[in-house]
């Protein structure tokens, strides 16, 4: 799996390999969305990635969608990402911040205020979200309002600004799973008649807007933007990936990005389709077939093989092996990653992973 361990250009930087970490909520930030010295450890150990993409962030108050998720828009969330920056870079690793608004998946407990979450349409998950006090069931969101739209472009411009400013190398904006950017895209949860709902090109205007303002704050060559074409995460149904998502790649590629970030759901003829319309660097995280699920290192090297990517993801794999990639390199073994230590928690399942040399 030698094509695992070339080196790569995201953006500016030239990058050791190819083995990239996959953005992936932890739910470890107890104090006003502030992270601690603990994720500093938790991303540090694993600075032997080609690039680390973290877990979501907030980009504002009313952006967040679960508890203790970390933000980036105070000062104080801001310090406490440079401790984190600081200790990966001094380990050689690079960094990005993933930027994402949670939209409809949210509820009023999480905000000061007790407002509804936004989304596109006032459509339901039709899921819960977990807190201390039991399952709370998503409420029906209050429609965005053109205000509320302009107001969400610029908390990620601003929040970009904030990554920048923290430390990172770039951010990746969050444009998969069924949260804020993916409900305008999908029609079952876009029912707007405006410039933002009903055709493709209405649906993809806000991601577009989004990385426009992103890019120019920070730069392109800063700026990745992650989609995962057909999902169903969240409550979210696309009636047409197969016109969307090229769609949506051919109005992003004139923006020079650093990279396009691909969650790949089995469909490997629509992966296909979306590197032959993307212009530049493209990121995926392969999952060839329905079952492939999780992605293992094989799956990374036969889409490099076949010219798909020019750099790979895994998920699961990063959080048990916190040095996959000499992992890889010695064909395994493995750690077994722990489910019930996934979201909230302390260092157990998070920091204790030992590597191959102990």
């Amino acid at each position: 799996m030698n094509e695992l361990f070339e080196p790569v250009t995201v953006g500016k930087l030239e990058l050791d390999n190819r083995v990239f970490m996959s953005p992936m909520t932890r739910s470890r930030a107890y104090e006003a969305g502030r992270v601690t010295e603990l994720n500093a450890e938790y991303y540090a150990q694993r600075a032997g990635a080609g690039l680390i993409v973290t877990e979501g962030i907030q980009p504002s108050v009313i952006g967040q969608g679960y508890v203790w998720t970390p933000g980036l828009h105070s000062g104080d969330q801001v310090d406490a990402w440079r401790v984190v920056t600081d200790a990966v870079h001094a380990r050689g690793g690079r960094i990005f911040a993933q930027l994402m608004h949670s939209g409809r998946v949210g509820h009023p407990s999480l905000y000061p205020d007790g407002a509804l979450p936004l989304g596109p349409s006032p459509i339901a998950t039709g899921e819960q979200m977990f807190s201390p006090d039991g399952m709370l069931d998503h409420p029906v969101p209050r429609e965005m309002t053109l205000d509320d739209i302009a107001r969400t472009v610029e908390d990620f411009a601003t929040a970009a600004r904030n990554a920048v400013e923290a430390g990172f190398d770039g951010v990746e904006i969050h444009g998969a799973n069924g949260y804020l950017i993916t409900q305008f895209l999908a029609d079952g949860s876009n029912k707007r008649t405006d410039a933002y709902g009903g055709s493709i090109p209405n649906r993809i205007r806000l991601g577009v807007e989004i990385a426009r303002a992103v890019s120019e704050a920070i730069g392109p060559e800063r700026t990745g933007f992650r989609i995962s074409p057909g999902t169903t995460a969240n409550g979210v149904s696309e009636s047409d990936p197969a016109d969307l998502y090229p769609a949506l790649v051919r109005a992003l590629g004139p923006l020079d990005l650093a990279y396009l970030h691909v969650m790949e759901l089995g469909d490997r003829e629509l992966t296909r389709r979306l590197r032959a319309e993307w212009p530049g660097t493209l990121v995926l995280n392969p999952h060839p077939a329905a079952d492939a699920f999780p992605s293992r290192p094989e799956y990374g090297a036969d889409a490099l093989r076949e010219g798909l990517a020019d750099a790979v993801t895994f998920a699961e794999l990063w959080l048990a092996n916190p040095d996959l990639p000499a992992r890889i390199k010695a064909g395994g073994p493995y750690n077994e990653a722990d489910p019930s230590t996934f979201f909230g928690g302390d260092h157990r399942g998070f920091t204790d992973y030992p590597a191959l040399d102990g």
